[in-house]
This record gives C-alpha cells, structure tokens and sequence, in this order.
C-alpha cells in the first residue's frame, strides 16, 4: 500500500518535472529562434492587431468600471476618517500598480490567450503545422515568434488605456455622483503619482503579455485528443496563464516598487 502510493507519488513529480522542463524549453527555442531568424513583420503587426485592437473595447471598459468601484468604495472608508481628498491618489496608484497591469493581463489571457491555444491547437490536430514542416518552414518564426513579440509590445498599451479610463471613471464618480471637488480630484493625483508607478506597471504589463502568449502557444503546439483535446488545451491556457500571471505580479512588485 505504501509503495503503491509512493509510486503514485514519485510518478507525478516525475511527470510534472517534465512538463516544466519541456515548458521552459519551449521557450528556450523561441528566444533562439528570435535571435538567429528575421521576424516576420506583417505575421507580427497581425497578431498585434488580434490581441491587442481587438481587445481594445473589454479593457477599456474593465479598466472603467474598475475605477469607478474603487472610488465607491475609497469613498465608503475614507469619509469615516475625513479623508475624501485622497480618493484620487488611491484610485490612481491602484490603478497604474496593481489592477490596470493585472486585470488587462487576466482579460487578454482569457480572450486572446485562448484563441492563440485554440487556432494552433487547431492546426496541430488537422496536421497543418505538419504541413508547414514538409514545407520546409520554421514553424517556431512563422506561428510562436510573431504571436509572443506581439503581445509583449502590445500589452503596455491596452495597460495605458486601462489606466487611463480608469482613472477617468474613478473622475465621473467622484464628482458626479459623490459630490467632490474634480479640481482636487486631480490636484492630488499629480502630487502623488509618479512616472516610476507608471513606468512599472508597463513592465509588468509586458510580462503578462509574455506569459499569456507563451503558454498559449505552448499549449496549443502539443496538442493532442482531437476536438476534446483542443478544448482542454484552450482552458489550461487560460486556467495556467492566470495563475503564472497572478504569482509573478507578488515577485514583479517586489522588485519593481520597493
């Protein structure tokens, strides 16, 4: 009975050491392949259009809302201490350090994250990214490289639109609904906020992107099962790069703003 589960045991940490080795080479490949062979430009501006224009509408509305509700509820806690004035700089820092990186990351991993897993995953099955190969084409610059670049560069921008509309939402509530001073509103931010808050959170924005693009070729790349297959695939990648997004923000932040 011991050894039975101690089998159990080694034979999934065996697996899982696998798994991540080939995860982390998968990768490996990717940087090599980025190094040593042209990007391809047009691939590139396309999926910068998929993942990031594409989303556009989702963040901007996210990142809306997200303020606005911040500011509600800065409002609820802050007027027990009279201290309404500082609505704005909670707002804004939250937004440009934590929930604009963070939530545009969850957004996109769940929209276009997915998709990637699901149209390589696609190819995999019907055998197209065999094709490719007997074609004679590096399947690595042709599909990953373009998809990967693409969402590392475009992330920082739907980030910038997040915060941006968030603060604004937080704005609309402040003054149109809880009655403060918009002058004051924005006064405090300017006092409070640094570029360093912004410039980090456009960091790790990036990373985000490069999480979310990573897994989602990785998981479509090793594709198997048929339809169910890609269906598995489509939901780890969205399952996995939420949580690889949600770990390294702890990391990200600790050495971005300490």
């Amino acid at each position: 009975m011991v050894a039975r589960i101690a089998e159990k045991i080694g034979g999934k940490v065996i697996s899982s050491c696998n798994a991540l080795g080939l995860f982390i080479l998968f990768f490996v490949n990717m940087l090599i392949t980025l190094v040593t062979t042209p990007l391809r430009v047009k691939k590139l501006f396309a999926q910068m259009e998929h993942i990031g224009v594409d989303s556009l509408s989702i963040i901007l509305l996210t990142g809306a809302f997200s303020g606005a509700v911040l500011a509600l509820q800065s409002y609820v806690g802050f007027k027990r201490f009279g201290a309404e004035d500082f609505i704005g700089p909670v707002v804004a820092l939250s937004l440009t350090r934590e929930l604009g990186p963070v939530l545009t990351g969850l957004m996109v991993a769940g929209r276009a994250g997915s998709a990637i897993a699901a149209e390589l995953g696609t190819m995999q099955i019907t055998e197209q990214i065999d094709a490719l190969k007997t074609l004679n084409i590096n399947v690595n610059q042709y599909l990953m490289v373009p998809r990967i670049v693409a969402s590392v560069l475009i992330m920082p921008l739907l980030t910038l639109f997040s915060m941006i509309c968030g603060i604004v939402g937080g704005y609309v509530i402040s003054v149109f609904v809880l009655g403060l001073n918009g002058e004051q509103y924005i006064t405090q931010i300017q006092s409070y906020l640094e570029l360093s808050d912004i410039v980090g959170g456009l960091i790790k924005s990036s990373v985000f992107g490069l999480i979310l693009a990573w897994v989602g070729c990785y998981k479509g790349y090793y594709t198997t099962g048929g339809a169910k297959g890609v269906g598995m695939a489509t939901t780890q990648s969205v399952v996995l790069s939420s949580i690889l997004i949600l770990i390294s923000n702890y990391f990200l932040a600790a050495m971005l703003f300490e």
